[in-house]
C-alpha cells in the first residue's frame, strides 16, 4: 500500500467504526476502487489501525475510565458474548465475508430498520445500564458479526431497548468499542505476527503509525459528530445513507462487478 492509501483507507475506517453504516461494506468498496489487494497485511492493517480510533475514545470520554470500577465490571459483561461468540463462529464468519451480497443485504434491511425503530422503540431517560441490560448490548453486538450489520447500530439500538436515551446509548457503545477492538486487534496481530515472521519490517509500522495517527483525529469527529446527529436527528439519516449503500452493492453484485478482494 502506499502512503497516500494508508491515509483513505484509515479515514475511512476512522469515520465508519462509530457510525451506525458498517465499516465492512466501507472498507470493501473503497479497497476495490484504490485497487488494493487483500494481502496478509492489508487484512492485519484494516483491524489494527483500530487502535487509533480506540484511542479517541479514551482521550474524549478519558474521566469516565476513571470514574469507577463498576464501569469497568459492566463493560466486562457486555464484551463476554462478543468474545464467546466470535471465538465459537469465527470460521463462519469469515465465511459471510466472502460473499458481498450478505454485506449489502444487510445494509439494506438495518436501513429500513432504522426508518421505524424509534416508533418501534421508546425512548426513555436512563443514562447507565445495569448488569443484566449491559448483557443485553452485549447480546446485540454479537449481531454485528454478521457483515455489514455494524457494530454501532447494533449496540446503540440494544442499549436504545434497554431505555438507555440516544446519548447515553451511543456513549456505551463507544466505550463497549475499546475492549472490543482491542480484543480483535491483539489477536489479529499475533495471527499475522505467526503468519508473516517479517510482518513488523519497518515499512508496515511507518504505515500501521500512519494509519493509526489519521483514524484517532477521524475518530475524534466521528464520535462528536455521531452523538450530535443522533441525539438531534435520530437513526433515520443513517437508515436511508444505509438503503442507498446497500442497493447499491446489491445492484453492482447482480450486474457482475465484483468487490472480492
Amino acid at each position: 500500500m502506499s502512503i497516500l492509501q494508508t491515509i483513505i483507507l484509515a479515514i475511512v475506517e476512522g469515520l465508519t467504526e462509530f457510525l451506525p453504516i458498517s465499516s465492512t461494506g466501507h472498507m470493501m468498496i473503497v479497497q476495490k476502487i484504490m485497487n488494493v489487494s487483500s494481502s496478509d497485511f492489508t487484512k492485519a492493517f484494516i483491524v489494527c489501525i483500530q487502535l487509533g480510533a480506540i484511542l479517541s475514545v479514551v482521550v474524549l470520554y478519558w474521566k469516565r475510565f476513571f470514574q469507577s470500577l463498576e464501569f469497568y465490571y459492566k463493560l466486562v459483561v457486555a464484551f463476554i458474548p462478543a468474545a464467546v461468540f466470535g471465538f465459537l463462529f469465527s470460521d463462519k464468519i469469515d465465511e459471510l465475508l466472502e460473499n458481498v451480497l450478505n454485506v449489502g443485504i444487510a445494509l439494506l434491511i438495518g436501513g429500513i430498520i432504522f426508518l421505524f425503530i424509534e416508533k418501534l422503540i421508546r425512548e426513555r431517560s436512563l443514562r447507565e445500564p445495569d448488569y443484566k441490560s449491559a448483557f443485553v448490548i452485549g447480546l446485540f453486538q454479537c449481531i454485528a458479526m454478521i457483515p455489514g450489520v455494524s457494530r454501532s447500530a447494533a449496540t446503540v439500538i440494544g442499549g436504545l431497548t434497554q431505555g438507555l436515551n440516544k446519548k447515553s446509548a451511543a456513549e456505551f457503545s463507544f466505550f463497549l468499542a475499546v475492549p472490543t477492538m482491542l480484543g480483535a486487534t491483539v489477536f489479529k496481530l499475533k495471527d499475522a505476527y505467526e503468519d508473516v515472521p517479517d510482518f513488523f519490517n519497518s515499512e508496515n509500522i511507518k504505515l500501521l503509525a500512519i494509519g493509526n495517527a489519521v483514524a484517532f483525529i477521524v475518530g475524534l469527529i466521528a464520535i462528536k459528530s455521531f452523538v450530535s446527529l443522533l441525539t438531534k436527528y435520530g437513526l433515520k439519516p443513517f437508515g436511508y445513507y444505509r438503503i442507498v449503500l446497500g442497493a447499491i452493492i446489491i445492484a453492482l453484485y447482480f450486474g457482475g462487478v465484483s468487490l472480492t478482494l
